[in-house]
């Protein structure tokens, strides 16, 4: 046993030897009626432990031996504090505590119908200080524990009414995890989180996929909440421009905790608006939240959901009531959708609050109320002012940016000796330490803050105490057996897998749509291709994918291979191989797909696919030597070989129009025959994107984004004088890429890229000029690409520019029509622009819907070429 793994036990043995001297403290927390308060707060008065119940109510709680105040609350209800001696020894005491209805007073104030409520001034007092309370402490450390569950309520006989579902598909928790972390946030929003134990129900080696900064997406200080589950995100009950989308009801007031907390309904002003409704907790006089309760319903838009309720709690930091942080957060849900009915909610509690450092020793004072009238009473109720003698009371924040950076670096030179988030690199925002799933029950039990629900408890035993059973050959060949049944319908649209779950390892065979091909250089074609996977344990694989394609006109065989290794466990380090006889588009990234081209070829006499034949192979090596950059290297021969039409069948006949020869049209090379051409190439791609934020598992790293584009530099070389290559070529690109989120307008994507061949030329064939992606079918296969352009008309073996942006307002506008928002239709923007030497400025400009049945999007195209218009078109695509 190394040292260090003797320190680890050796630490842990004294932490649970510390632990059986402490004594437990559990109960139930009901509501006045009997029922359990499901994910009540219980938290020990003056100090940083706290922990909350399930969803029964129940509570448990780990506490040394001494006096101690508990206080417990829930949304709604009066805070109850509970003095007790806890008892050592490893002694259980049972307090079950029921909690009263709070009672809200609206005392004097008298709203009529032509007054503003109170709550508008409590609102707008909260607006006022809102950048102050988002940003009031600079940095801290905590523990974090978090459970997530999941289960299935009802399924449907099918899928669709197509699929068979898969014999482990049953009613019950399909999902339960528990992780307990540590983590550090510090100012603007940079949280890093250390796993030091998981938990997932039935899978001894499973890693929960828990995430503590998942969870600061939902922080109501911000004026928009991004929560990974929409694509639009939502206005907070306290935005700067929050009064524009609610309406507010002052329920009423009550003290707590020596404060007076306001109890606010939220209502939204229109159904159509990106809003919730519920409640929302204020406090008096520092105007901060104390809690939410919030809900989103099928007006949200949120494909598969019902209903999704968002919970929080928050307290004073330990010795500081200056700082009020989290204390926990619950996501409920229930869904629904191609007919499963389930529910789930992830339970967030947070304790161990420690070097909390607060972005002012005291708030910034407030300005003192205006003077009071004659005619007003002098304990005039809140929400007697108007709105504009609110904002001359508005704080002066100024300097609070300053102030914070300020503190931010203090605490980050007091953490420099005793840091333990030290060993984290830069942009590692999760670390899931080796071993964190090997924790036995008893562990668990030790330092569970919530305790399981009996629902839960069963799944754990049955799950774990089966688990050998389901991993065993027989039981996993069993399963396959059923999964493995064979039906056409599921050929014909998604092709056919077969499992050996066992050795993890399948084989897929494609749609038919692929393996049945046409076109007028082969004829009818049989693109028989099977893919074989392999996976090892530690997230390793190995894929090979041998093909024989042939062309019943054109009497060719053309066998091939293609493979790819995944060679380390945990970082991005593949092979690749392509080698045999292909037939190949002269674009190789054509969004002509197989099945489009066939049809168009069949039934409208547009043999749009232009082909040659290639032989020989490539090399291609990918890794990320360190963060946020990705390395792509190739390598490869081939003798290419000019293919020509074998047959002009087809089943519907347009008159007047014949099929067009195998060489593509160009502006730029009239004639694009080559006869036959040896290359070899190397090539290199750069992908760099700063900052990327990656989450660090034993089973590998997760990249999860960044605030920065990705740039790409690339390099192509055509090397002559080996092995007969005679094409000699340089060329040159370099790009730039990135999705960008304007909150309620929606997010966009662009791409552009600007390239050349540079240096001598040498017997470049039109393969190897540069290709832009055309479309000239109603069908699409990619968005992202020109949609009017020809596919081979301004293709170039001199310099360009390609940019691409395509905007998606996921509803903005079309929420405001009733049956267009009930069909969750979406509206979209795109612009394509092409600069060459032939070209010169060609512009797409297009509008179009997606989300149509869920599945499909149709955008409608106008081209202008140096102004001029070119033509317009429908495109029909894919378009979630």
């Amino acid at each position: 046993m190394s040292a260090y793994r003797f320190l680890v036990v050796v630490l842990l043995l004294s932490g649970m030897s510390g632990l059986s001297h402490a004594g437990v403290i559990k109960g139930t927390v009901s509501g006045t009626g009997g029922q359990g308060l499901a994910f009540a707060n219980v938290a020990v008065r003056g100090s940083a432990t706290s922990t909350g119940a399930n969803e029964q109510g129940q509570y448990q709680l780990r506490l040394p031996a001494g006096s101690v105040e508990l206080v417990f609350q829930y949304v709604g209800y009066r805070p109850q504090t509970r003095p007790l001696r806890v008892p050592g020894g490893d002694s259980v005491l049972t307090l079950n505590v029921t909690l009263q209805a709070e009672a809200y007073n609206l005392g004097e104030v008298l709203v009529k119908s032509s007054d503003r409520d109170p709550a508008y001034a409590i609102i707008q007092q909260a607006q006022q200080w809102r950048a102050y309370h988002r940003r009031e402490v600079a940095a801290y450390r905590a523990r974090i524990y978090i459970k997530s569950l999941g289960r299935i309520d009802d399924t449907p006989a099918k899928i669709m009414g197509l699929f068979k579902l898969g014999p482990d598909i049953k009613k019950g928790i399909f999902y339960l995890s528990e992780s307990l972390s540590d983590i550090s946030f510090t100012q603007p929003n940079v949280v890093k989180e250390r796993m030091i134990s998981s938990r997932v129900s039935g899978d001894s080696r499973g890693l929960s996929f828990n995430r503590a900064s998942a969870g600061r997406n939902l922080g109501f200080y911000e004026n928009l909440i991004k929560p990974a589950f929409s694509e639009r995100g939502f206005v907070s009950p306290i935005a700067s421009n929050a009064m524009l989308f609610y309406k507010y009801e002052l329920v009423g007031s009550t003290p707590q905790g020596g404060e007076t907390v306001h109890k606010i309904r939220v209502i939204p002003r229109r159904r159509t608006d990106p809003v919730f409704s519920g409640y929302i907790y204020i406090v008096d006089g520092s105007w901060r939240i104390h809690s939410v309760d919030l809900n989103l319903d099928k007006d949200a838009q949120i494909d598969y959901v019902d209903n999704l309720t968002i919970a929080q709690q928050y307290a004073p930091a330990p010795g500081n009531p200056n700082v009020w942080l989290i204390q926990s957060q619950q996501v409920r849900a229930s869904l629904s959708g191609l007919g499963f009915k389930g529910s789930g909610y992830i339970n967030a509690v947070l304790s161990n609050y420690a070097a909390v450092v607060p972005t002012y020793p005291a708030p910034p004072e407030p300005k003192a109320a205006p003077p009071v009238v004659a005619e007003a009473k002098p304990d005039a109720p809140v929400g007697q002012e108007t709105a504009a003698q609110i904002r001359k009371r508005r704080p002066d924040l100024g300097g609070l940016n300053r102030q914070v950076r300020k503190q931010v670096k203090q605490a980050r030179r007091d953490s420099v000796k005793n840091d333990p988030f030290a060993s984290m690199g830069r942009g590692e925002v999760q670390r899931i330490e080796k071993g964190a799933n090997e924790r036995d029950s008893a562990y668990w039990d030790a330092v569970r803050p919530v305790p399981l629900t009996l629902e839960e408890k069963k799944d754990y035993h049955v799950k774990d105490s089966t688990e050998v059973i389901r991993n065993s050959r027989p039981y996993q060949d069993s399963l396959d057996k059923k999964r493995n049944e064979f039906e056409p319908i599921g050929l014909l649209m998604g092709g056919y897998t077969h499992q050996n779950t066992f050795k993890k390892q399948s084989v897929r065979v494609l749609p038919v749509a692929q393996i049945i091909q046409y076109n007028t250089v082969e004829g009818v074609v049989l693109n028989a291709q099977a893919i074989f996977n392999k996976y090892t344990d530690d997230r390793r694989f190995f894929n090979i994918t041998p093909t024989l394609r042939y062309g019943f006109s054109s009497e060719q065989l053309n066998p091939s291979l293609s493979a790819t290794w995944q060679l380390h466990p945990v970082r991005i380090k593949q092979v690749g191989l392509v080698a045999g006889r292909t037939v190949e588009n002269f674009d190789k990234n054509s969004q002509l797909t197989p099945f489009i081209n066939s049809a168009y070829t069949l039934f409208d006499n547009r043999n749009y696919a232009k082909l040659y034949r290639r032989d020989g192979a490539e090399f291609t090596y990918l890794t990320e030597p360190v963060n946020g950059l990705n390395l792509r290297a190739t390598a490869g021969y081939f003798d290419r070989h000019e293919l020509y039409n074998t047959t002009d069948k087809l089943i519907h006949d347009v008159p007047g129009r014949a099929f067009t020869s195998n060489r593509p049209m160009s502006d730029e090379l009239p004639d694009t025959g080559f006869g036959r051409s040896q290359i070899l190439t190397v090539g290199l791609s750069v992908d760099y994107r700063p900052g990327t934020r990656y989450i660090n598992r034993p089973d590998g790293k997760f990249n999860l984004g960044s605030k920065w584009p990705t740039f790409n530099v690339q390099g192509r070389l055509a090397v002559p004088g080996v092995l007969d290559s005679d094409v000699r070529y340089l060329l040159l690109q370099a790009g730039v890429r990135d999705n960008l989120s304007l909150g309620l307008l929606g997010s966009s994507s662009f791409r552009v890229n600007v390239g050349g061949f540079v240096g001598r030329q040498q017997g470049m064939t039109f393969i190897d000029y540069r290709h832009f992606s055309g479309n000239q079918t109603l069908l699409t296969g990619n968005f992202s690409y020109f949609q009017l352009l020809d596919y081979y008309r301004f293709s170039t073996n001199n310099s360009y520019l390609e940019a691409h942006y395509d905007h998606h307002f996921n509803g903005f506008f079309l929420n405001y029509v009733p049956l267009l928002r009930k069909l969750k239709w979406q509206e979209v923007a795109s612009l394509n622009y092409l600069k060459t030497a032939q070209a010169g400025h060609y512009v797409e400009v297009g509008v179009g819907i997606e989300h149509i049945i869920k599945v499909l999007r149709v955008d409608f195209y106008t081209a202008l070429q140096s102004g001029e218009r070119l033509g317009t078109g429908f495109r029909i695509g894919m378009g979630f």
